[in-house]
């Protein structure tokens, strides 16, 4: 692996990185479409979501027309561009899958905005529903407390839903809110819930939201799957009871996602040094897993696509086992075409897998598109793919791989994530990168310990008892580098909130990433200067030319053009010597000619009379006149340097 890097570095004269193979960025368009959609389909009406559709429809139809006639003509006579041809053939494409997406949108709109549920959301009626649990509970904890949530949230599909007398049979997504035994129910399962209904946020694909006045009734039998799972978290966080306070919370978290038992303290110290995404359950888990699997499969000299298969089998049942959250199932399905890909010997387009990816969830939901963790989650990706690779191949080829990699994933990550960050947590994270650095090490045995314990301590529990204890020694390493890198002076400062916050991140992303370069690549910095300041000298130039044309051709009694050989004598402009400047230049202002018309024509200010030089040879200097001056003259600006034009 070094030697690789090692030869890449040595490619160029001045240890330059060898030439990558070009970013395939075609299915961005769509993904970028189909987010808008979506986003838009969370504010928009139903009729303006109607009008989005026909209007991007007539759009598709229309690229679509101008790629048949454009194959027509290259088939005959006047043949087009293949790169012009795809990329009308991708925008069609992008136009028609933003259309499926408002689409989609717009019969949540419709529950939000029309019928009767609509009503009884925003008079707030109390109804009695019969609701299918469509997501894990939620705790919705207060600021200061520990232990036990005495609140959750769970997201749910209606079945039934009474008010009034009336009987709603509508499928709408409704936000359920209470205590006590909403914290158990598990998804797929029927409950009976009775509250008050009351509109949901701006933005949010719920129909309503509805407060839960008593806890969840005649629960109906869970989904055999579901069930096992909640079964296999629960024995694991008694598996983990007997580690010390902070693996015992931790642990249970980055493995399942169940972050009930974390402690308070060490909440808040992982939420300063921005190390929050591994507190639960993120896309780095379900590489992990994926890659393990892939590497047993290979181990035992499984074909590609079997390999493949059963790789993305267990990547679905850990999926099942943390729980379907959006960050979760964005890996999820990542991994997945990047499998499939793979298995079909097409490897190295990570931004075409993760574009693929975005498109496919947001079809699936289009909620995730006002979704922060899947917007996050998605931005940490593109970080890795644009700006991970150019920064290994930055660092020195002494370091391993490895601990390059350790450098610039979260790096890079970070850069991209920031800007979002500082939107929902007004505060910069000094440590942030230092944290991280050192945690990476220790994520990756927590994750594959722990996801081995988890069957483990059901089949063989005094097994899984000793892969707990491992990973917990490793958690423990993770929650003391949060604390201690909490306690170091100046580990949270305060940052501006909203947009000039988020710009002000941004520019300090940029400027991080330039310096990065700068640091790791000093010659290429030098040649960027050199080649700035000749763009800067010729662009001085060009603007010295323009003004002395101006001075010549448009002042008033100007009437005849002056000859070639006059003409360069009379242009004013920038004369290159040693020492005139710290660019080398100084401005040259011309003495004329024999018959008088230079100086006048290249005055500053043309059409002023000078009666002092009539009857004068301007080559000739009176006495204590300086050279390159005419006596009385003292508006011409300075004068040359000796040697710039002046005659004795």
């Amino acid at each position: 692996m070094a030697g690789n890097r090692k030869a890449a570095q040595a490619s160029g004269p001045e240890g330059d990185e060898a030439p990558r193979r070009r970013t395939d960025v075609r299915l961005a368009l769509p993904a970028a479409l189909v987010w808008a959609a979506s986003a838009a389909g969370l504010w928009l009406d139903p009729m303006a979501l109607a009008g989005l559709c026909s209007v991007l429809l007539v759009l598709a139809a229309a690229l679509l027309h101008r790629t048949w006639r454009t194959r027509r003509r290259s088939a005959t006579a006047c043949r087009q561009k293949p790169a012009r041809r795809s990329f009308l053939a991708t925008a069609a494409v992008a136009l028609l899958l933003a259309a499926v997406a408002a689409a989609h949108s717009a019969v949540a709109s419709t529950q939000r905005h029309e019928g009767p549920l609509a009503a009884a959301v925003s008079s707030g009626k109390s109804v009695v529903a019969v609701v299918e649990v469509a997501g894990t509970p939620r705790a919705l904890n207060p600021p200061n407390q520990a232990g036990t949530p005495s609140r959750w949230s769970i997201a749910v599909w209606t079945r039934d839903v009474s008010t009034g007398g009336v009987l709603l049979r509508t499928r709408a997504q409704l936000l359920v809110t209470g205590g006590g035994a909403w914290g158990t129910v598990v998804p797929g399962q029927l409950v009976r819930a009775t509250g008050k209904l009351r509109p949901a946020d701006p933005g949010r694909e719920e129909a309503g939201m509805l407060a839960a006045s008593s806890g969840p009734g005649r629960p109906t039998a869970s989904p055999f799957l579901q069930e096992s799972a909640k079964k296999l978290r629960e024995r694991f966080v008694s598996a983990a009871s007997f580690l010390a306070p902070d693996p015992r919370g931790l642990l249970p978290g980055m493995v399942t996602g169940d972050t009930s038992s974390l402690d308070e303290g060490l909440e808040t110290a992982m939420k300063s040094v921005g190390m929050t995404h591994l507190t639960a359950v993120s896309g780095a888990n379900c590489s992990l897993v994926l890659g393990a699997l892939l590497l047993a499969c290979r181990r035992f000299r499984l074909p590609r696509v079997p390999a493949a298969g059963l790789a993305v089998a267990g990547l679905g049942l850990f999926v099942l086992l943390v729980g379907p959250d959006a960050s979760v199932l964005r890996a999820a399905v990542m991994g997945a075409v990047a499998v499939f890909s793979l298995a079909g010997g097409r490897t190295g387009r990570g931004l075409s897998f993760l574009s693929l990816a975005v498109t496919g969830l947001l079809l699936a939901d289009p909620g995730l598109g006002s979704s922060f963790g899947f917007l996050l989650s998605v931005l940490a990706t593109l970080g890795i793919i644009i700006l991970g690779r150019r920064i290994m191949a930055w660092i020195p080829a002494l370091i391993p791989r490895w601990a390059a990699a350790a450098v610039a994933v979260p790096l890079s990550a970070q850069l991209l994530c920031g800007p979002v960050t500082v939107v929902l947590q007004p505060q910069f994270s000094t440590y942030s990168l230092l944290a991280n650095v050192v945690a990476s090490p220790l994520v990756a045995p927590v994750t594959l310990l722990g996801t081995a314990a988890v069957p483990l301590v059901v089949l063989a529990p005094w097994a899984g008892t000793a892969l707990v204890a491992v990973a917990g020694t490793f958690s423990a390493g993770v929650a003391a580098t949060a604390r201690w890198t909490a306690q170091l002076p100046g580990a949270a400062l305060p940052w501006p909130e909203g947009v000039p916050g988020l710009l002000s991140m941004l520019l300090l992303s940029v400027l991080t990433f330039g310096a990065v370069g700068a640091v790791a690549r000093p010659r290429r910095l030098l040649r960027v200067v050199f080649a700035a300041h000749a763009r800067t000298i010729g662009l001085i130039e060009l603007l010295e030319r323009c003004a002395a044309w101006t001075r010549r051709y448009l002042h008033r009694g100007q009437t005849a053009r002056p000859p070639g050989g006059l003409r360069r004598r009379c242009s004013a402009g920038l004369d290159r010597a040693a020492g005139h400047g710290r660019l080398g230049y100084s401005t040259k202002f011309p003495e004329g000619s024999p018959d008088g018309r230079c100086a006048e024509a290249c005055t500053p200010f043309p059409g002023v009379e000078r009666p002092h030089l009539a009857g004068r040879n301007p080559r000739r200097r009176g006495p204590g006149e300086r050279p390159g001056r005419v006596l009385g003259d003292q508006g011409d600006g300075p004068h040359p340097g000796p040697g710039a034009g002046s005659l004795p």
